[in-house]
């Protein structure tokens, strides 16, 4: 049997052994844990490279990089009809020649270019006038009916013979249900934001006709939603257009010129305005000349 030495001595040992065995797993675990960690980054840095390699961030990568899906293509015109409208008729001849007023436009922006105010005295409300808009897209020859709106001609014609036009843009185009390019405000920049409020300073008096519709082929006046607001702003009809009846039409649009919108229609819209369906065409519409026969 043992003596209390020797117990205490073999209870030493045993604790010794046991100590040295708790060092050496924790050296072990602290090993593992070590590599693991080592691991991990290895992973990580392997991972970044991958994707550095792959997505790519530099010039040539990012521009090769197709177009964000969230970006809507601009609105085009894709169903033009080909039947003409009917130009409006009047049941009742007007006075010829008639008088005409043009009172100053107290709404618009001041007209950066300056136009003679018509002289309304004597204007003649029969015949046709014939002019021809050359614009950087193409020619649009349009014939104005003096016995549809002789005020209205007799503006229109006098701020073509002065090369007020001339110069100028179209700043609107509708594609949708609304098929028309709007041109005719002086102070137009390409800017959808500011576009469209402009005038020769002058107001046109509405000459609308009982039972009038829009429709492709016909030139009617733009204005601001008000009686007797017509300016120098104007409309070309190429296709669809349900318009209520308060915008004067006044002439109609070759077969030719109908050619140029369409090409004009379906190259599309630019910058899209407020209303969300019409903007600024795509390629800009400008009129280099006016002649008038």
């Amino acid at each position: 049997m043992a003596t209390n030495q020797q117990r205490r001595e073999a209870a030493k040992r045993k604790l010794e052994r046991q100590l040295v065995r708790r060092a050496e797993r924790q050296k072990r675990r602290k090993i593992v844990g070590a590599g693991v960690v080592g691991g991990v980054v290895l992973i990580v840095a392997g991972l970044v490279v991958w994707i550095v390699n792959s997505g790519g961030s530099g010039d040539d990568q990012a521009t090769a990089a197709p177009p964000s899906s969230s970006t809507p293509p601009a609105p085009t015109a894709t169903d033009i009809p080909t039947q003409r409208a009917e130009l409006p008729k009047r049941t009742k001849a007007l006075p010829n020649p008639t008088t005409c007023s043009y009172p100053a436009d107290k709404q618009s922006a001041p007209p950066e270019k300056k136009a003679t105010v018509p002289d309304g005295k004597n204007v003649p409300s029969t015949g046709t006038v014939n002019i021809t808009m050359k614009t950087t897209q193409g020619d649009i020859p349009i014939t104005l009916d003096r016995s549809l709106a002789p005020c209205t001609v007799n503006s229109f014609e006098s701020l073509a013979k002065e090369g007020f036009y001339t110069d100028t843009i179209c700043h609107r185009l509708g594609v949708t249900e609304l098929q028309m390019l709007q041109c005719g405000d002086p102070n137009a920049k390409g800017d959808v934001s500011t576009d469209g409020r402009g005038g020769p300073g002058f107001t046109v008096p509405d000459e609308l006709v009982d039972g009038q519709k829009y429709g492709r082929g016909l030139l009617a006046m733009a204005n601001t939603g008000q009686p007797n607001t017509g300016g120098s702003q104007f409309f070309m009809v190429y296709g669809k257009a349900e318009l209520q009846p308060q915008y004067t039409i006044f002439g109609s649009i070759s077969d030719a010129g109908l050619q140029v919108l369409n090409k004009i229609a379906k190259t599309g819209i630019g910058a899209v305005g407020e209303d969300g369906a019409t903007g600024e065409p795509k390629e800009p519409v400008k009129f280099t000349s006016v002649t008038v026969s």
